[in-house]
């Protein structure tokens, strides 16, 4: 009979003892069970051929061994994101759909928040499809670097900075996840915001990889997201609000923004015609305990601001810049409270097992 210590006296001269967790005899069957950092077949089996030739070398044909290969692959923590210096509240500006205005809506919070008083700045995280430079009448500004930093832009008080001042206006970004990430972190971590009351971020529609790169690299306080009342675009607001609220992430929701509620001709003031559906979003966060921050309808000139480089919530005493505002200051109301009841929000630690991908 072959004994326990004269299996583990093996193990420790063939060096691999460090990787059997038990052993049983029966007769003369040994059964190991032994540990394998590789999830990958070939792997287990190479293993398993091995341990066999070593076995028989050692103690013969009349002993069989029985391998039982536990795969264990070690976890691997993303490194964590870091704070910026001097910039107080992240927020983000989402869109569970392309196409609902969630853009101009960016654009115009982050001038109301200048005409409050703010410092504030802008990213334009739409890696695939930047329009900032656009909004602001910036196409053809282009960030200069000082001590190996990029100024952002300025434009209309906000502090600018967007992949497209560095990309051609005819250009395609034809880039895979790692790249685009790369590309968010610089923009973030190797450029002069300065000091900030907030930093807006613009994302891409829908979920993705941009996403996760923003919350892997900073805390970002909150979010806001827009969409537009129509059924279909509200699918994908619960989409985009059940991964701000995935525990890995758990970024709270300040409130969400209903575009294109409703339209008035100016021959017919006191009429509204819905034409995507009546109060879709405001009904949803109600249901879901969300704040409602407002509704935006459809004008004209918020269109034609845009495509000419100067955002409605410029236009004084209009009613559109006082619709702006006042979604601004229900966005600031709501981001107060979340201050007040909230822990600060820290950069996700997003775990994955080795050889798998968060991308």
């Amino acid at each position: 009979m072959i004994s326990k210590d004269e299996i583990k006296k093996y193990l420790k001269e063939i060096e691999v003892d460090d990787l059997i967790r038990n052993i049983q005899i029966m007769g003369d069957t040994v059964m190991i069970d032994m540990l394998s950092h590789s999830p990958a077949m070939h792997e287990k089996k190479r293993m398993e051929v091995a341990m066999q030739a070593a076995f028989e070398e050692k103690f013969g044909k009349d002993i069989h061994l029985k391998l039982n290969i536990i795969v264990e692959v070690p976890e691997k923590e993303t490194k964590k994101g870091k704070n910026i210096p001097k910039i107080k509240n992240i927020i983000a500006i989402a869109s569970g759909k392309g196409g609902v205005g969630k853009s101009t809506v960016a654009s115009n919070l982050s001038i109301a928040l200048v005409k409050m008083g703010f410092k504030v700045g802008l990213l334009d995280a739409d890696i695939y499809g930047p329009s900032i430079p656009t909004m602001f009448d910036a196409v053809n500004e282009k960030p200069i670097s000082k001590e190996n930093k990029i100024e952002p832009i300025e434009s209309y008080g906000v502090k600018l900075l967007s992949l497209g001042f560095f990309a051609g206006s005819n250009q395609a970004v034809v880039w895979r996840g790692a790249m685009a990430s790369k590309a968010i972190h610089q923009l973030l971590h190797d450029s002069n915001w300065g000091e900030l009351d907030f930093l807006l971020i613009d994302l891409p529609p829908g979920t993705g990889d941009i996403h996760l790169s923003i919350v892997q690299e900073v805390p970002v306080t909150g979010a806001v997201i827009v969409s537009t009342p129509q059924h279909i675009a509200l699918a994908d607001v619960k989409k985009g609000l059940g991964m701000f609220q995935m525990p890995e992430i758990n970024v709270p929701v300040l409130g969400l923004i209903e575009n294109m509620a409703y339209f008035t001709p100016k021959e017919l003031p006191d009429n509204k015609y819905y034409l995507f559906g009546k109060k879709g979003v405001q009904k949803l966060s109600e249901s879901l305990e969300i704040p409602f921050l407002g509704e935006i309808p459809i004008i004209q000139s918020i269109r034609e601001a845009s495509d000419y480089g100067r955002p409605a919530v410029l236009q004084d005493n209009e009613i559109i810049s006082n619709i702006y505002s006042n979604i601004c200051k229900k966005m600031v109301q709501s981001l107060v409270k979340r201050n007040e009841n909230l822990p600060p929000t820290e950069a996700v630690r997003i775990t994955t097992m080795a050889g798998c991908s968060t991308q």
